[in-house]
């Protein structure tokens, strides 16, 4: 067990999503394994689960991703 818990100082002007508690903190409040960021804004970071459902939603349809077909596809086929 650490003997020194060192914690994040936050800095006024970078927002945060916290993906635990679901809301927007000024400063990283929580760890970073629980939280997106750092946004320019409060509203960036308010938004920051639509900005990832979209990222994710582009990846998933980028053909670079998708140029051989999986084992799956393959069943699917024949």
């Amino acid at each position: 067990m650490a003997l020194f818990k060192k914690r994040t100082a936050g800095k006024p002007g970078e927002w945060y999503y916290c993906l635990e508690h679901k809301k927007v903190e000024e400063g990283p409040e929580c760890p970073a394994k629980n939280r997106f960021g750092p946004y320019a804004t409060r509203e960036e970071a308010a938004h920051a689960m639509e900005t990832a459902r979209e990222r994710n939603l582009e990846w998933e349809t980028d053909p670079r991703w998708h140029d051989a077909p999986g084992p799956d596809e393959d069943r699917d086929r024949g």
